[in-house]
């Protein structure tokens, strides 16, 4: 069933103050998706719904801390600094602070000098609420768009999915699954046949315990031409652990 949640933001004077606990905003290039390799804002907030078991920003939930606090009208200003034309709204899980994240989200598309901000948000948060928004603002439609990462069984975090939310994509969307084995492979096809209408479909491999030779062999066997190999370039440039890159 569909939220029944309505936002209205209170102007800009007002929501601009209104703080969120942070963990980083930095510029590097996209690492995977649609983006990738485009000169990039990284705006990572604290807090996470989930626990995957691959996940790889633990910094990101409890039991660390966030690093600071800012509001809306300061992470503003700090993207401002850099010369990115895109923006990547990533955790933690982004949309958890809510109508405080839609804020945020609001007064980033007001950016004349932005043109893409994706929201990378795990698959457990309802985007109806925020679709709701997307709809209704133009700046939400010519700008947003969302990653959503649907968690296959090895994240174990499957059972939180809320199915309702590919009601929500629209063709500049993307979908990701991130493929751990064969059995996470299985599971992602059965979702895409049972669930998928927009948004284009990303497989990304856990380098670990699927190696990306064996997803590629995959892709091509079963076949699934419409989806895209995602890799984690800056896991290639960089070291895999480093952060703000």
């Amino acid at each position: 069933m569909m939220s029944k949640t309505n936002w209205t933001l209170p102007s800009r004077e007002e929501y601009g103050q209104w703080t969120l606990p942070m963990v980083e905003i930095f510029e590097t290039v996209e690492g995977e998706g649609m983006g990738q390799g485009f000169p990039t804002v990284f705006v990572r907030v604290f807090h996470c719904n989930l626990r995957c078991t691959w996940c790889d920003t633990p910094y990101s939930y409890a039991p660390e801390k966030p690093a600071f606090e800012a509001a809306i009208d300061e992470i503003i200003e700090k993207i401002s600094s850099y010369s990115s034309r895109r923006i990547c709204f990533t955790g933690g899980e982004p949309l958890i602070h809510r109508i405080k994240s839609a804020a945020l989200i609001q007064a980033m598309a007001d950016m004349d000098q932005i043109v893409d901000i994706h929201i990378e948000t795990n698959g457990a948060i309802d985007l109806e609420p925020f679709e709701k928004l997307r709809r209704n603002h133009p700046q939400w439609m010519n700008k947003v768009r969302y990653v959503m990462d649907y968690k296959l069984p090895d994240s174990g975090e499957t059972k939180k999915m809320i199915h309702s939310n590919f009601d929500c994509l629209r063709p500049q969307d993307e979908v990701k699954f991130v493929i751990g084995s064969d059995e996470d492979f299985s599971f992602a096809k059965k979702v895409i046949n049972e669930y998928h209408k927009e948004g284009q479909i990303l497989l990304s491999p856990v380098w670990e315990t699927m190696p990306p030779q064996r997803l590629v062999e995959k892709i091509l066997e079963e076949p699934m031409p419409h989806a895209k190999l995602s890799m984690q370039l800056h896991k290639i440039i960089w070291d895999p652990n480093q952060r703000g890159v």
